[in-house]
């Protein structure tokens, strides 16, 4: 068996299961670690053929894509939106579980 970089293996693991890649991204921005929303992004555009191939499903300019999801990235919501648009998904805003009652 072939060593392959973790990225790959992510990369990977994302492709055969979109379900797992909706999921991690969910909790991801349920924690707001936009580092690590930037590696995950890094890793689902290179199970969906690379940056070069996701901006230009998604209609973003590659290059720009690229620094978008840089280490110091910061995606606006069309580009984020167009982003995943083009790798099957979408965000949606949902309620906060409840804590306990106040009332």
């Amino acid at each position: 068996m072939k060593d392959q970089s973790h990225d790959d293996a992510m990369a990977a693991l994302f492709r055969d299961d979109p379900e797992l890649a909706a999921a991690t991204l969910d909790a991801i921005l349920a924690d707001g670690d936009q580092g690590e929303l930037l590696v995950t992004l890094r890793q689902m555009a290179k199970a969906f053929g690379g940056v070069t191939a996701v901006a230009k499903s998604a209609d973003l300019n590659p290059t720009q894509l690229y620094r978008t999801l840089s280490e110091k990235g910061n995606p606006e919501l069309r580009s984020l939106s167009a982003l995943l648009r083009s790798m099957g998904l979408r965000l949606s805003v949902q309620p906060l579980e409840k804590q306990g009652s106040n009332a």
